[in-house]
């Protein structure tokens, strides 16, 4: 006898909801000490998603990368997924206008909080590293209103329920189909849009350096940020240790003054933004997510593939990749719709 599908999302929703019963009896730590766990399984026995990390950073950082180095990272980069999924279940019951300095150091956000309190409207972005969703969360919780840009999950029951943790601070959320003219209303407004913007954007994408190899990338952030003249701020959540513990910051701020008159403006906002996220996921490149798929569409000519240098030009040297993880010393380091 087989299930029908919502019979099936149902069961899943059910099992789901079970867990976190149970895990919310533990606190924490406890929870993300079997969540790394369990992510140390999933490295050993899923192999096609092992080999998938481990070929992307390859990719990424090219012959300085050892197998031992790749092994590390892949590994760490799947425990971290884990224990981001965990968090999410916690944060509502952790995260509030009082606790959040409990788990969360701020870094130079003092210029991109005049940005937003401006109220002329503003892109924030950041890529599948850390804890992401930690980011919009917090800020509600400083008292911004922001829109979160967002996939809905295929399982109708485990994405209203996630959807509720996610609004129950104030965080709007805007699913990414047909997204386009809302989007333009909240920027109208003064309203700040979220994004995560390191997604494939297929082969319509504009084909820009991500790790010194061509990624597809979104054109709708820059077409935004042009249209309606508001800035982009490029952040992100960085996990400091393996307890709850985060630091939220800004790597770049671009204003349209930077862009206005440049020969491709949008090219410029598109390469500028992705720089951006590729600095912090070199400072601890084994929180980002390294099964996904970023470099999954090819430019049309294949000659536009770069050597394995970083945005920069710079060749990588080992030196280059290399920072204290939060677990220790490990030895390489520690979307929007079309």
């Amino acid at each position: 006898m087989r299930f029908g599908r919502p019979i099936l999302d149902w069961l899943v929703y059910a099992g789901v909801r079970l867990y976190c019963m149970a895990a919310q009896m533990f606190p924490i730590d406890t929870n993300l000490r079997t969540a790394r766990w369990i992510g140390t399984l999933w490295f050993h026995l899923i192999s096609r998603h092992r080999e998938r990390a481990k070929q992307h950073l390859r990719l990424a950082y090219g012959p300085v990368l050892s197998e031992k180095d790749a092994d590390r990272l892949a590994r760490r980069s799947m425990q971290q997924m884990v224990m981001m999924a965990v968090e999410v279940l916690f944060t509502p019951r952790l995260i509030s206008e009082w606790t959040w300095p409990r788990y969360v150091r701020l870094n130079r956000l003092a210029e991109a909080v005049e940005v937003l309190l401006d109220h002329r409207g503003a892109i924030l972005l950041t890529g599948h590293y850390g804890n992401w969703e930690l980011i919009g969360y917090v800020l509600s919780c400083l008292g911004f209103r922001m829109t979160a840009v967002m996939r809905p999950l295929d399982n109708p029951y485990l994405n209203g329920y996630l959807m509720s943790h996610r609004q129950k601070r104030g965080l709007d959320l805007l699913y990414k189909k047909g997204a386009t003219q809302t989007a333009e209303d909240i920027l109208c407004s003064g309203g700040i849009l979220g994004f995560i913007a390191d997604q494939n954007a297929g082969h319509k994408g504009l084909f820009v350096d991500f790790f010194g190899q061509k990624a597809s990338t979104y054109k709708s952030i820059g077409l935004l940020a042009i249209r309606h003249d508001v800035p982009i701020i490029v952040g992100y959540a960085r996990r400091l240790s393996d307890r709850f513990e985060y630091e939220i910051g800004v790597t770049r701020i671009i204003r349209p003054s930077e862009w206005k008159g440049r020969p491709d403006e949008l090219m410029w906002i598109t390469q500028e933004y992705t720089r951006a996220i590729e600095e912090f996921v070199r400072a601890a490149p084994e929180q980002y997510l390294w099964i996904h798929r970023r470099w999954k569409s090819r430019p049309p000519d294949r000659s536009l593939t770069g050597p394995n240098r970083p945005a920069g030009g710079e060749p990588l040297t080992r030196s280059a990749i290399s920072a204290p993880g939060p677990a220790g010393p490990v030895p390489i380091g520690h979307a929007l719709p079309a």
